[in-house]
C-alpha cells in the first residue's frame, strides 16, 4: 500500500524535494498528498505547486492563537486523508496535542547527532563545542524538542576549517539520503518502541514482548 504523506515547512523544503524523489524512484512506498507551509512565500510552497503537488499556505501570523493555527492545520490534513506527518524545516514546535492526533507518525529531520545540540543553529553548536564528528537525526516527534526516538542517524566529519555553513552544506547532503531511508523502513518494516528506542523486527526476530 502507498501511505499518504503531509510534509510541513517554513522554507527551501530540500529534504521534501529529497522525499518526494525518491517516491517518485519507488524507493520510499508513499505519496505527498499536501504539503502546507506557514510561510506564504516559501520557495518549498511554489516547488510543490510547480510539481503539480496539492500545496497551500497556512499563515500562523494571521490566526489569533496557536490552538486555532494547529486546528486549521490538523484539518487539512485530514481533509487529505494523510497518514503520515513528515517536517522539512517546518519551524514551529509542534503542540502536544497536534503530536497525540497522529502519535507515532511524525517525523523529523535535525541536523546534529541528537541528543547532541537540538534547537536552532545545531552546526554553529557543534562548531563551538569542538566536536569531531556531527551529522544528522531522523526521529519520531513526541511532546518535548528534538527528543523523540531516533529512527536513522548519519555522521559527517568535522574539519578543522569548516564554517557553519560548509558543515550545514555536507549534512544536508546526508539528510537527503537519511530522511527517505527512514520513511522507508517504517513504512516496510515491523517496528515497535522499546522505551526510547525505535526496534526494526527483521526475519528472524523474536516477537515484541518476549
Amino acid at each position: 500500500m502507498t501511505a499518504r504523506v503531509g510534509v510541513l515547512l517554513s522554507g527551501r523544503g530540500s529534504n521534501f524535494l529529497a522525499l518526494h524523489e525518491a517516491m517518485r524512484r519507488g524507493e520510499v512506498p508513499a505519496e505527498v498528498a499536501l504539503v502546507i507551509s506557514n510561510v506564504p512565500d516559501a520557495p518549498g510552497l511554489s516547488a510543490a505547486r510547480e510539481l503539480g503537488l496539492a500545496a497551500i499556505a497556512l499563515p500562523h501570523g494571521t490566526e489569533p492563537s496557536r490552538a486555532t493555527h494547529e486546528a486549521r492545520v490538523l484539518s487539512e490534513l485530514e481533509a487529505a486523508a494523510v497518514e503520515w506527518v513528515c517536517l522539512a524545516g517546518y519551524l514551529r514546535r509542534l503542540s502536544p496535542a497536534f503530536v497525540a492526533r497522529h502519535l507515532q507518525r511524525v517525523l523529523n529531520i535535525h541536523p546534529s547527532l541528537l541528543p547532541a545540540f537540538p534547537g536552532l543553529d545545531a552546526q554553529r553548536q557543534a562548531l563551538e563545542h569542538g566536536v569531531k564528528v556531527s551529522g544528522c537525526t531522523v526521529h519520531l516527534v513526541d511532546e518535548s524538542l528534538d527528543s523523540g526516538p531516533i529512527v536513522v542517524q548519519r555522521a559527517v566529519p568535522v574539519r578543522e576549517d569548516d564554517t557553519p555553513d560548509r558543515l550545514a552544506a555536507r549534512i544536508l547532503a546526508e539528510e537527503h539520503k537519511a530522511y527517505p531511508e527512514a520513511l522507508s523502513r517504517l513504512l516496510r518494516e515491523p517496528w515497535r518502541i522499546e522505551g526510547r528506542r525505535v526496534v526494526f523486527d527483521g526475519p528472524g526476530a523474536p516477537p515484541s514482548g518476549s
